[in-house]
């Protein structure tokens, strides 16, 4: 907090300074370390000039945007760093769509140029058509033979003029970050400048960085995860970013030994497949001293800590778009953040009593929302003001912006920001993630959560990944368990149901039990489960291994059981 107090909607003082500082004062510092690569600060800065010139002579303005398309490399820095210098916004669009999703989110930017790498070049032409804009192709490779690579070789290396981004201030967009798409289309956040100097430095000041650290970074540089809290941790202090083009689980500790990593951000399911994986000779001779990431259940938590001998864990719990964020300094396991009660008045995070089926927040007699007990889950709620931190910048649609804000919360004209996360808070101030909105649903008149069912099969022996959503079935309110698994040879599903039965109520365990050779997720780890939920538990079209639970064992599902059950004539 000492930190950002200096930064307001109306600082002038930006990333593009930092690293301009850096590169003058700190020249040598290594910024960036790819491969065999070394990018220091002042190759950085110099990087990112010749994006600005090429920018300008392609007649990008302030507020102009040019989407980003390039799997994680220095050059990914250096194009959006050099957009900012001169007051552009940079749309980081996910490498892994392509098609309609992929038109759709470069559409939505109302960019005329593209920035692609060349291993990506056929999935953009491929979307072209369907894009409106018709935005100029910019294609780059690591061989520098790309018609932007020319581009560059001809730009300058020096600073472009001040007055390209005259006027530029912290309320002014930096970004378009883009939803995950695990339902629908991606929707773009506006990602601004402060919103950038705040969680730079929440996540510098939090692992106390310095510019002696290294930062072991797997994620993909598009989201906030990895392209804002990871790489800004090291560029705000002169440290290096060790940057990954994708996760490995075998190389993870081989990087990490090599480029004598300090600290890496992580992701749950990252560190599910590194728990998973064989014992590796690096995985406790290495120099990491602080781990961050968001997702890392509880009841792996120990293990991972024990087993790859990590000193301090500190999870963070926020979202691209949301004023709402929190950091568990202490490393309470299975918490996400604290909130002491001598904190409400400056850090307004709420919970309040959320309706499952309504998926809205209940409202008293009053018409006002009811604020959570201890240790009772609802939806977490931001208040947004003008203060910094506090506000709620949204996206580029007014539609999907109004669907986060809530009014009239605790007092008529109040506005909040929804977070769409149900969380509890206990007795001390501490958070924890209970599920997604949405994921949560009705059984039995009792609520389930996806996730603790989830952590509960998690820990059974052969239990690789779980994903768990509720379907519907004919005549039944709610929505059914069911959990797409992929098993290990360890698996003993003769001896699941009986497992369950000890960690979970009746009404929680799975009816049904899905057998996949791998769970589909998206580009930053988070579970795809919308096409799941469709295509439900007919044997008849799904190819995969269907078990019913009968009789408190897992039976195959074969045609005959199914049309039973949606008959009605098998009770469940």
């Amino acid at each position: 907090m000492r930190r950002i107090r200096h930064f307001t909607p109306d600082s002038t003082r930006t990333i593009v300074d930092i690293v301009q500082d850096h590169a003058r004062e700190r020249p040598n510092n290594i910024a960036l370390i790819y491969q065999d690569r070394t990018v220091t600060y002042r190759a950085l800065d110099e990087g990112a000039n010749r994006y600005a010139h090429w920018a300008l002579a392609q007649g990008v303005m302030r507020g102009d945007a040019v989407a980003l398309l390039v799997e994680n490399r220095p050059e990914f820095v250096m194009a959006w760093l050099g957009i900012l210098k001169i007051g552009g916004i940079a749309a980081l669009i996910n490498t892994n769509l392509r098609g309609a999703p992929l038109a759709h989110s470069i559409g939505i930017a109302n960019t005329k140029h593209v920035i692609v790498g060349a291993e990506l070049a056929a999935n953009l032409a491929e979307a072209a058509p369907q894009i409106e804009s018709q935005p100029a192709v910019w294609i780059t490779s690591e061989t520098h033979d790309g018609n932007l690579d020319a581009a560059l070789a001809a730009s300058s290396i020096a600073p472009p003029p001040a007055d390209a981004r005259a006027g530029v201030t912290c309320k002014d967009k930096a970004f378009y970050i883009y939803t995950s798409g695990t339902t629908g289309l991606p929707k773009a956040a506006n990602f601004t400048h402060l919103r950038m100097m705040f969680m730079m430095n929440g996540f510098s000041g939090g692992l106390n960085t310095t510019e002696r650290d290294r930062m072991y970074n797997a994620l993909p540089l598009y989201h906030t995860a990895g392209g804002v809290c990871a790489l800004g941790a090291m560029l705000l202090v002169g440290g290096a970013c060790i940057i990954r083009r994708k996760f490995s689980v075998s190389e993870f500790w081989d990087d990490c030994y090599r480029y004598r990593a300090t600290c890496f951000q992580y992701i749950g399911e990252l560190c599910r497949y590194l728990l998973n994986a064989p014992p590796h000779p690096h995985e406790r001779d290495h120099q990491i001293r602080v781990i961050t990431g968001n997702g890392l259940r509880a009841e792996i938590w120990p293990l991972f800590q024990q087993r790859f001998a990590i000193p301090k864990i500190i999870e963070f719990y926020g979202a691209t778009e949301g004023n709402v964020s929190m950091l568990n300094y202490d490393g309470t396991v299975g918490a996400i953040g604290r909130i002491p009660s001598y904190m409400r008045s400056l850090i307004t995070t709420r919970l309040v009593r959320f309706d499952i089926e309504a998926e809205m927040p209940v409202r008293g007699p009053d018409g006002l929302c009811i604020e959570c007990e201890n240790d009772e889950a609802g939806e977490a709620i931001g208040e947004i003001t003008g203060e910094a931190g506090k506000t709620f910048d949204g996206y580029t649609k007014a539609q999907d912006t109004n669907k986060k804000i809530l009014h009239d919360v605790f007092k008529k004209g109040d506005t909040w920001f929804r977070t769409g996360d149900l969380l509890r808070r206990d007795a001390h101030g501490y958070f924890y993630f209970v599920d997604r909105i949405g994921d949560t649903f009705r059984w039995k008149g009792e609520n389930v959560s996806t996730n603790e069912v989830a952590e509960a099969l998690n820990v059974v022996p052969g239990v690789r990944d779980a994903n768990v959503y509720g379907v519907a079935i004919p005549g039944h309110d709610g929505r059914a368990g069911m959990a797409a698994l992929v098993a290990g040879p360890e698996f003993d599903l003769s001896a699941l149901a009986q497992n369950l039965a000890r960690n979970l109520p009746a009404y929680a365990q799975p009816l049904f039990i899905r057998l996949q050779p791998e769970i589909e997720i998206t580009g930053t780890f988070k579970l795809r489960k919308v096409d799941l939920v469709q295509q439900g538990f007919d044997p008849r079209t799904i190819a995969d291994p269907l078990y019913v639970l009968e009789h408190g064992v897992y039976v195959p599902l074969d045609a005959a059981r199914y049309d039973a059950i949606v008959s009605g004539q098998t009770k469940i």
